[in-house]
């Protein structure tokens, strides 16, 4: 793990004291530094949360408490518009496209996508005095012992290898892929707690891919398992003397769409989705009842949101006949490089330091790194978090940071686009995703080369400016350029993406390499 730099005795926001002697950090915490958990929704739309859509035809009155307590932000990205580069890009504050993973997610037996030299958020926090736990679902790959003979020989009775307790977390307990990925078998610290011996599947909504599954795995169940784990942890650890970092991915509402017989019809959409989002707010509210029952809710930094936009598993065409439309007012959905993509809510709740309110910062889920590092005083190596910008400032907390300025885009197929100010840059010539029109259909074809769309006065994305402003477009163009051939796009010394120096995606930099 690189080595973390620390500046200043006493940390004011956290209440860390960190001395050192002769290079070598010994850390103390006080009782007095706030526990963190990031609470991540799998496939969750912007206008799925009431609090954010004064429209929606379901009620989230959990998530819309914490918001109403909290800062909620307006204006907040997902660095990517699928699951597993996005899950990348929180715990390491880079953008997911500067590693391995040009285009597209990881499967369920797919080797660990973070390199252990690469710090994480996890290990940060471990390094400053706190105790580390990842609930829920990972979806960055771990090492399945003897995976090298293949899928069929894969030993489940033996540990895997570089999974989450290698990149800084003390606890974990979960599954490595998505819900509908394949083996659907639990790990507790490194180990699966049981070996599978069946095979299942399902269709529909409830879909899953035929896989190994192990007799202590049930989809149905997945949900209310790892809320019982993570509210046991709370308690385990509310009062402990260290402080925690509980990092939750949630497998919802993400197929399969299994709420179970308490929430099935209560949404009253007539559709599984909108009941499995309820079940989410349910979480949300059995976590934040925990932190009350413990005394610990008001010096909690609590941060709820999404890893995507809505997948159209959730039936749009249905919802739309109850008048619910899971991306608001944003076009396109999961997948795609529009709004619909990657526009998610994002809200921050700690009563001890935060007042309520709303904010319209430019907000990119890569921002949590820098976010953490700033109230801590934290000085990082320019090789850490090269893509992450702390929002410290929205939250009315004192800091000396830079606020994110621009941010950049990306699709399922590894297409790219670039917000400055009120102008957002498309390199593609489709939705980059499952949207109309559908990347190399003929529709898509025939359109101009790139987009183009003032947000301020479009937020629809429809009407394409690329012919009338030529020139901001080829701005734009090369202000991504250098961001993406620079390593960064925060200050600092010129760093490497990983992986292959040149991919396909990058058609459209041609000559500004």
């Amino acid at each position: 793990m690189r080595k973390i730099k620390t500046v200043g005795l006493f940390i004011t926001v956290f209440g860390v004291f960190i001395f050192s002697s002769f290079g070598q950090e010994k850390i103390k915490t006080s009782k007095n530094s706030p526990n963190i958990i990031f609470i991540l929704a799998d496939d969750l739309g912007y206008g799925d949360i009431s609090s954010y859509n004064e429209n929606s035809k379901i009620q989230t009155p959990e998530i819309d408490k914490l918001a109403s307590n909290g800062v909620m932000f307006t204006d907040a990205h997902t660095s990517s518009a699928v699951c597993t580069p996005t899950r990348y890009g929180i715990l390491t504050g880079r953008y997911n496209w500067r590693s391995r993973l040009k285009k597209g997610v990881i499967q369920g037996y797919s080797k660990a996508l973070i390199p252990q030299d690469r710090t994480t958020m996890a290990g940060l926090l471990k390094a400053h005095g706190y105790k580390t736990a990842g609930i829920g679902k990972w979806h960055l790959g771990w090492d399945w012992a003897n995976m090298e003979a293949g899928i069929d020989a894969v030993d489940f009775s033996s540990k895997i290898k570089n999974g989450p307790t290698t990149l800084g977390f003390d606890y974990w307990f979960g599954f490595n892929g998505s819900l509908d990925m394949a083996p659907y078998v639990w790990v507790e610290n490194d180990l699966p707690t049981m070996v599978p011996t069946k095979h299942t599947q399902n269709i529909g909504q409830e879909m899953w891919r035929k896989g190994l599954t192990s007799n202590d795995f049930e989809h149905e169940q997945v949900l209310p398992k790892i809320t019982a784990k993570t509210v046991d942890y709370i308690k385990e650890n509310a009062n402990g003397k260290a402080p925690f970092f509980l990092y939750m991915p949630l497998p919802a509402p993400h197929t399969p769409v299994v709420p179970t017989d308490a929430f099935k019809g209560k949404s009253g959409l007539d559709n599984p989705y909108g009941d499995f989002v309820l079940m989410v707010d349910w979480v949300v509210g059995e976590v934040m009842k925990a932190l009350e029952a413990q005394g610990i809710a008001d010096n909690t930094l609590v941060v709820f949101t999404s890893d995507n936009g809505c997948s159209p598993t959730a039936n749009f065409k249905q919802l739309a006949s109850k008048d619910h439309n899971p991306s608001y007012v944003f076009r396109g959905h999961k997948a795609d490089i529009f709004e619909g993509g990657h526009r998610v809510p994002f809200i921050v709740h700690w009563p001890a330091k935060v007042k309520s309110g709303k904010s319209d910062q430019l907000v990119c889920t890569t921002d949590f790194f820098a976010t953490v590092t700033d109230a801590l005083n934290v000085k990082i190596e320019d090789s850490i978090a090269e893509d992450s910008f702390s929002f410290l400032s929205a939250l009315k907390v004192k800091s000396k940071a830079t606020a994110r300025q621009s941010i950049v885009h990306h699709s399922i197929n590894g297409s790219f686009a670039y917000r400055k100010g009120d102008y957002k840059a498309v390199f593609c010539s489709d939705s980059g995703g499952w949207s109309f029109p559908k990347i190399n259909t003929d529709e898509a074809k025939g359109l101009p080369k790139f987009q183009l769309y003032n947000l301020k006065s479009d937020i629809a994305e429809m009407n394409n400016l690329q012919n009338k402003e030529p020139e901001l477009l080829e701005q734009y163009r090369n202000e991504l350029a250098q961001i993406v051939l620079k390593g960064r796009s925060t200050e600092g010394t010129i760093q490497e993406n990983d992986g292959e120096k040149r991919w396909a995606q990058l058609h459209w930099m041609s000559d500004k390499e």
